[in-house]
């Protein structure tokens, strides 16, 4: 199922980016911060569920088999970059669903669009503890890491946000019941939490941004892995 909303392109964008997760608390503001910039043109979102908003930039691709790409290549093709932000809590979850989700489809994503366009900008939100080293005793965080590490070995310029706290948009909270409790106590300490711990704490409006940034300058970081420091100043720029 395709959805489509046309309208008139404004002149001098220049960017065709595909959003992962659109439906969630930070795909839905990366998407918004999408279709507020005037250099993208183009926001294919993908989701098993059309993304809920409409705007002439936007193309909803409703994809069931997320494990599988191959009938949407073409729609696909052209893109400039991709912001994956489609994720779960590992709450509850034993590990083989957990990598399903987490590691076989993202890396099932980006196969498909390293062969649409081995230049692609891939973007993907993993989280501040992951385990690069694939060795710790938290499920999550290897799993997390071995999808980092996967990533990376790919054709693809990719850059991975190791966000800590995320101060939600207003109107955009996680789907998560525990998280929703969490934010709504820890938001309004937002301000102090930057404070004290700045590499660890962001925004959901900055994560997009700092995406956008990545995509359009395409910088060569002696890192790819950045963490929310890293992402508000990318954010700004």
């Amino acid at each position: 199922m395709r959805i489509t909303e046309s309208g008139t392109n404004a002149g001098g964008n220049i960017m065709k980016v595909v959003v992962f997760g659109a439906t969630g608390m930070v795909g839905s503001s990366v998407l918004r911060e999408c279709l507020d910039d005037p250099r993208i043109d183009e926001v294919v979102t993908v989701g098993r569920n059309p993304s809920g908003t409409t705007a002439p930039k936007i193309v909803d691709i409703v994809h069931r088999d997320m494990l599988d790409f191959s009938a949407i290549e073409a729609d696909l093709t052209g893109a400039d970059a991709c912001f994956f932000c489609l994720g779960v809590s590992s709450a509850g979850m034993n590990e083989a669903d957990y990598t399903r989700i987490t590691h076989d489809i993202t890396l099932a994503a980006a196969t498909t669009l390293s062969g649409v366009n081995p230049q692609m900008v891939f973007v993907y939100v993993s989280g501040e503890s992951a385990d690069s080293t694939e060795t710790s005793k938290t499920m999550w965080k290897r799993v997390r890491g071995a999808t980092e590490n996967a990533l990376l070995a790919l054709p693809l310029t990719t850059y991975i946000l190791r966000p800590g706290f995320i101060r939600p948009r207003p109107g955009s909270p996680s789907k998560t019941w525990w998280y929703k409790a969490f934010y709504q106590i820890s938001v309004p300490l937002y301000p102090l939490l930057r404070k004290v711990w700045p590499s660890s704490v962001t925004t959901s409006e900055n994560i997009g941004r700092a995406m956008i940034t990545l995509a359009a300058n395409t910088p060569d970081l002696p890192d790819r892995v950045l963490r929310s420091d890293k992402i508000n100043e990318l954010a700004q720029a």
